[in-house]
This record gives structure tokens, sequence and C-alpha cells, in this order.
């Protein structure tokens, strides 16, 4: 959850980096938190937006940053799924 330490916030909402997850989970959420806002609140179709949006976002990390780094992982430490020889 996004429930960082005031003096964090006042950092982070400043413009400063996130250093760990909970900081970048509070980072994401008070840009959806403006984004509902500027929306005109809350709205199945606004929080739908949202979903998708964090999904697809996801999806692409994965597709390009994750599954190529697994997949070299794979190449040096050898693979653990049997059924795949």
């Amino acid at each position: 959850m996004p429930y960082v330490k005031q003096e964090d916030r006042k950092r982070l909402d400043a413009g400063e980096k996130p250093k760990n997850a909970g900081e970048l989970n509070y980072v994401i959420s008070k840009i959806l938190d403006a984004y509902l806002e500027a929306k005109g609140g809350i709205r199945y179709a606004h929080l739908n937006e949202i979903v998708g949006v964090l999904e697809c976002a996801k999806l692409e990390l994965y597709r390009r940053l994750a599954a190529p780094y697994e997949d070299r992982k794979i190449d040096e430490n050898g693979d653990v799924y049997l059924v795949l020889r």
C-alpha cells in the first residue's frame, strides 16, 4: 500500500524519484488519483480505464524487460522445466 511517511511524501511530491517499492506505489497512486480527479471522480468507466492501462503497462514491462532477462538467466543457469527438453 502507498502509505509512506509524511516526510517521504513531501520529498516524492517535490519530484524526487522513489527509492523502494512502497514509494513507487505511492507515486503511481498519486498519478492515478489526479487522473480520477481530472475525470470528475470515481466512475466505473474511469476505474476500468485505469485498470486497463495498468494491465497493459504491466504486460509491456514483462514482455520488454522481464521475459528477455529471464531468457538470459535460463541460458546462463539452465532451465528448470525438464518437460521442455
